[in-house]
Formats: structure tokens, C-alpha cells, sequence
């Protein structure tokens, strides 16, 4: 059995709060699980010390049992000292897209033809 730290959504709508829960893979976000290792509340203020609330000795035990965390999930036990997160480096993030570059080239030929009728007056 495939198991997952992962979050499950609670709260109202546009209110969001998660449940930091062990979990099935296959079982979905917001069903059935295993246990409740903690909470996280994405409304409070980043330095606050109630936003991520966790278990650390219940989830350590789930890491030594082969429970994979999400990427989220991750990022709340690499603070906590639980485990390591290497960070992320995509390059080709910032490159803009096809539309965006056909869209940059009409206006250079644009901007060109008007110089060259600037020029030519």
C-alpha cells in the first residue's frame, strides 16, 4: 500500500484550511485516511506560529514506514527538520511562449516600418 502525507481540504468556501493527514494514494483528497498528523491554516500570517501545526514524532514514524510527502507537505517537514527538500530550478520558466514571442516579433515589424516611414520623410 502506497501511502501519502498529503493535505485535505476543510474550511468553507474561498476559507480554506487543511488537514495534514496519512493517507492512501489511491483514496481521495478529501476521503478516507489513516491518521491526522497535524493542520495548516493558509490564512494566517506566514510567521505565525499556529499557520502549520504538526506532529513531529507521529511523522517521523510515517518517513521511517515509507509514507511520501507532497511537495507542500515537504516544504512543512523541511522546516520542521523532518526531512530535506532540494530546491527546484526550472530555466525555462520565465521564457515567454509561442503567442507572446509572434506578438513581440509584429511589434518590432511594426515599430520598424515606422521608422523607415519616419526616414523617409
Amino acid at each position: 500500500m502506497a501511502l501519502k502525507i498529503r493535505l485535505a481540504r476543510a474550511g468553507t468556501k474561498k476559507r480554506p484550511f487543511y488537514h495534514i493527514v496519512i493517507a492512501d494514494a489511491r483514496s481521495p483528497r478529501d476521503g478516507r485516511f489513516i491518521e491526522k498528523l497535524g493542520t495548516f491554516n493558509p490564512l494566517l500570517a506566514k510567521d505565525a506560529e499556529n499557520r502549520v501545526v504538526l506532529d513531529t514524532e507521529r511523522a517521523k514514524h510515517w518517513l521511517s514506514h515509507g509514507a511520501q510527502p507532497t511537495d507542500r507537505v515537504l516544504r512543512f517537514l523541511d522546516a520542521a527538520g523532518l526531512a530535506k527538500r532540494e530546491a527546484r530550478n526550472n530555466p525555462n520558466k520565465g521564457v515567454p511562449g509561442d503567442k507572446a514571442k509572434e506578438r513581440a516579433e509584429e511589434k518590432a515589424a511594426k515599430a520598424a516600418a515606422g521608422s523607415e516611414e519616419a526616414a523617409a520623410e
